[in-house]
């Protein structure tokens, strides 16, 4: 087989696993896959994916290699606050949930970085497509919760104030569905960091 034949069939993926090769390349050797990747068409991210070299790296893409390296995923946490605008920097690295142990990807595409959440709290993601790939990511609501409920050092309106929450981006928020997913997490000290947070956001709305 060659190359041409392979990236034919793999690229609309941009990344691939193992067993995607020998689903759609039943019997293929997989020193092809070295050879390759010695000739740069591809990289290999972890054991068992790879990506196409040639493939424009971006945010849309390094989240779908979040959602790919670890199963099950969303992205959230500060790279959901980036990518819905209610911070003003963007992220160093992937943030995503998983219901798996706490993990880290170092990979030639970028680091990948995943917090532990109960299963129950699995919930309040979306699967969008965002040039063409598709991406589990937490719902603006979910997205907010995630990252209060996973940052207990957040005691005041001054350690809010230094998360440096867009007023705009919350403005457009369904706060009747973040109530209802709060009463989910059923935990107390979340109750009072969104307490205070909703009265740090009515101080800003209203200046």
């Amino acid at each position: 087989m060659s190359y041409l034949q392979f990236r034919e069939g793999l690229l609309p993926f941009h990344v691939f696993s193992i067993k995607d090769v020998q689903k759609r390349f039943p019997g293929l050797d997989t020193r092809r896959l070295v050879e390759w990747q010695k000739k740069e068409y591809i990289s290999k991210l972890t054991n068992r994916w790879y990506l196409f070299t040639e493939i424009e790296k971006n945010e849309p893409l390094l989240y779908r290699i979040s959602n790919c390296l670890c199963k099950p995923s969303y992205i959230s946490l500060e790279s959901a606050l980036s990518y819905y605008n209610l911070i003003p920097e963007s992220v160093y690295s992937i943030q995503a949930i998983t219901t798996k142990k706490t993990l880290l990807y170092e990979t030639p595409a970028g680091t990948f970085n995943y917090r532990t959440i109960k299963p129950s709290l699995f919930f309040g993601y979306q699967a969008l497509h965002i040039n063409e790939l598709p991406v589990l990511i937490a719902e603006k609501e979910k997205a907010i919760l995630d990252y209060f409920y996973l940052n207990p050092r957040i005691k005041d309106e001054k350690d809010i104030a230094a998360v440096r929450l867009s007023k705009t981006g919350t403005e457009d928020m369904d706060w009747n569905k973040f109530s209802h997913y709060l009463a989910v997490f059923d935990n107390k000290a979340l109750n009072r960091r969104i307490e205070i947070l909703k009265s740090f956001l009515s101080g800003v709305n209203s200046k």
